[in-house]
């Protein structure tokens, strides 16, 4: 006689990501569906960091690289670079399998801000929590195109003295509400809400 097998229980994942390169950090902690596709963590990725989806992006997990497929990329380096999987196809789960297992996310390949996401808690699943959720975070993220890590520092510097001669001009393209230090739970949860249907 077969075994049989139980059918495991179904859990949830506390994902932490942190952007790398400012100080003090810009981080989020979110929680998904660990059989969600890498195509839809992209979309939660987006909100729950502030980002616009205006540029590409891609995961990767070692030598693995997971992206939308592109017209102008192969799907293997001829030269022995990563081989590029599309990230439609793959879930979470195959990904991250325990607790403190990590990918890159890379976003902007111009601006280049670079994200390491942290699988920090298998959780029960609670079917009163509506998944995505975001559960906390600290400082908001930098604006588009602002030029990568050096940029944002020189946009910082700027808007922190009135006197620059920048500074009008910097103060209009970010808006007068600006604030590095802020972040809402909740509006980012509106937002997943308002994509996700719920």
């Amino acid at each position: 006689m077969p075994p049989r097998y139980s059918k495991p229980p179904r859990n949830t994942y506390l994902l932490r990501v942190v952007l790398k390169g400012p100080k003090p950090p810009i981080w989020r902690r979110f929680q998904v569906s660990p059989s969600m596709r890498l195509s839809r963590l992209h979309d939660v990725l987006q909100v729950v960091m502030g980002w616009e989806d205006s540029h590409l992006h891609m995961f990767t997990k070692g030598r693995k690289v997971f992206m939308l497929p592109n017209p102008w990329m192969d799907d293997a380096d001829p030269f022995g670079g990563p081989r590029y999987l599309d990230e439609r196809k793959y879930r979470i789960r195959q990904l991250l399998t325990r607790e403190k297992d990590w990918i890159e996310y890379q976003y902007d390949f111009g601006d280049s801000w670079d994200h390491r996401i942290t699988l920090q808690k298998i959780l029960p699943r609670d079917p009163a929590v509506r998944l995505p959720v975001c559960v906390s975070g600290k400082r908001t993220c930098p604006p588009e195109d602002c030029g990568g890590i050096w940029g944002f520092y020189n946009m910082l510097d700027i808007l922190a003295d009135p006197d620059h001669e920048e500074y009008e001009e910097m103060v209009e393209w970010v808006g007068p509400d600006f604030d590095p230090e802020a972040f809402s739970v909740a509006d980012v949860n509106k937002k997943l809400r308002a994509m996700f249907g719920q």
